[in-house]
């Protein structure tokens, strides 16, 4: 999983981040092309507390404006669908990032214990 906007923040970074009211963030976007409509997600997004969420989705929600309806038959239920996710200032994994970086710090601790224990 990629995470942008953490600009090389460390996994203690990122936890005091989501403590001042950070979170992590995908926006939905659809395309289709006549018959086939393709419905993606963004990457996940570190939004900190002072950014805007709505303004962070909104190039996705252009992309499904423009390029969602023309699929027949889902074009226009998916986009609908991306659209409301992302007004809605998008889909909120902040949950699931955080206990990947939490399992991460565990296992950064452990490898940490298992050196200090050879190394004595």
């Amino acid at each position: 999983m990629k995470i942008r906007n953490i600009d090389g923040l460390s996994a203690d970074d990122l936890q005091q981040e989501v403590n001042r009211g950070a979170r992590f963030i995908y926006y939905a976007f659809t395309v289709s092309l006549l018959v086939i409509t393709f419905k993606r997600t963004s990457g996940v997004y570190l939004v900190r507390a002072q950014e805007n969420v709505l303004k962070k989705g909104t190039p996705f929600t252009i992309i499904s404006l423009l390029f969602g309806w023309w699929g027949i038959p889902f074009g226009p239920k998916y986009t609908l669908e991306s659209i409301r996710t992302n007004l809605k200032g998008g889909k909120n994994v902040t949950d699931e990032v955080m206990a990947t970086v939490a399992g991460f710090v565990l296992f950064r601790e452990t490898e940490n214990r298992k050196k200090e224990f050879i190394q004595s």
